[in-house]
């Protein structure tokens, strides 16, 4: 197999992953579809932009709906008070009514609601999100160096004053541009895989200030990974300012700029590069 067609696979490889990336972003219930982020407490509150009243306390959230106000929980139609128990940190349940769902769940020790409308304008004037042309050279091959036991880690919020705890499990130490690297770890998606954030030179510049996603596929028996930074993604505060996402640790902080993946995503009115409405 030749160079040429070793390149030509690697941008049809890439180019079908940034498909599938941005169709599930524009999902009709995606964090585009947003519309609110309403922190719950003991006193019932009715949303704008969401049926019944609602509130919390130790023993979980509960929503009063009114008459002629009703909600699909679990397949089944709701009607009068519901109490969704207690919900574990970065858990949630998704309810619905008409074409709109609504998560209920628990960030930084809060239950949270937030409704999610396809009509919401941040979903239906999304532009895309721009991205760095793939290449080869910015794929690294790395290790994974596992710690003795799992350390909790605390990362801030793009929420002011929220913090979340991750569990890492080791770190990823790898080789880019001649420079070696490394970056403390978190547990990804299916067993067995990582995911990094973080930031570089690029950040605030090109790309989203925040904090980018990279998620990597489980070491092999050896601990080698492979680190593509063509597909780091922006995570939905890029996007919304309805979410809590986590800031990366600061040892995750490149020096260098990691001119790869997605790019500062298209502010929806002017079709420039941009931070969230």
């Amino acid at each position: 197999m030749t160079s040429a067609t070793n390149t030509v696979d690697f941008a049809a490889e890439w180019q079908a992953w940034h498909d599938a990336h941005e169709k599930n972003r524009a999902d009709p219930h995606g964090f585009l579809a947003v519309t609110s982020l309403n922190w719950l407490d003991e006193t019932p509150t009715r949303y704008p932009d969401a049926p019944g009243e609602w509130s919390t306390s130790a023993a979980g959230p509960v929503v009063a709906l009114a008459e002629g106000e009703e909600l699909v929980i679990g397949g089944e139609k709701v009607i009068g008070r519901h109490a969704f128990g207690v919900i574990p940190e970065r858990g949630g349940v998704t309810v619905s009514a008409g074409d709109a769902e609504f998560e209920v769940a628990r960030r930084g020790g809060v239950d949270i609601l937030r409704p999610r409308h396809p009509s919401h304008p941040t979903l239906v004037d999304y532009a895309g999100t721009p991205v760095y042309p793939p290449s080869p050279s910015w794929s690294a091959e790395g290790v994974f160096v596992p710690f003795d036991e799992p350390k909790p880690v605390t990362v801030g919020s793009v929420s002011e004053g929220l913090e979340h705890v991750y569990d890492s499990p080791g770190v990823v130490e790898f080789e880019l541009r001649g420079e070696t690297f490394s970056l403390t770890a978190f547990n990804g998606p299916t067993p067995g895989s990582l995911f990094v954030l973080f930031t570089d030179a690029t950040s605030g510049v090109t790309t989203y200030a925040a904090n980018r996603s990279l998620q990597i596929a489980a070491p092999d028996a050896s601990g080698a990974v492979t680190l593509d930074f063509n597909r780091a993604t922006n995570l939905p505060c890029a996007y919304t300012e309805f979410a809590t996402c986590p800031l990366p640790p600061a040892e995750n902080r490149l020096p260098i700029g990691v001119e790869a993946g997605e790019k500062t995503p298209l502010h929806p009115s002017t079709g420039t590069e941009g931070a969230p409405r």
